[in-house]
């Protein structure tokens, strides 16, 4: 299976409706390594890595993201799969 790794930052109504909660939790479901955290400018960034089918999955639900959130752009930025964590976790 090819590694990917993507860093995401999602924009739109996307802090205060639990974006890093369901993130976390659908990126455990997937076996992806990372984190996701708010940005002080109000947008979430994201970074996973894994199989890079998962990682495709991950970034398509970030287009949605949980029900309570309104996305408005999604940018992912493709970098060098490093394989440098060992759980995926919300950081602050």
């Amino acid at each position: 299976m090819e590694k990917a790794r993507a860093r995401v930052i999602v924009e739109g109504m996307v802090q205060g409706v639990f974006f890093r909660a369901h993130t976390q939790e659908m990126a455990s479901l997937l076996s992806l390594k990372g984190w996701v955290k708010n940005r002080r400018d109000g947008r979430v960034e994201v970074l996973f890595e894994g199989d890079k089918a998962k990682v495709d999955e991950m970034i398509q639900w970030c287009h949605r993201g949980p029900s309570e959130a309104r996305v408005t752009n999604v940018r992912v930025i493709w970098e060098e799969f490093a394989g440098e964590f060992g759980d995926f976790s919300i950081t602050y």
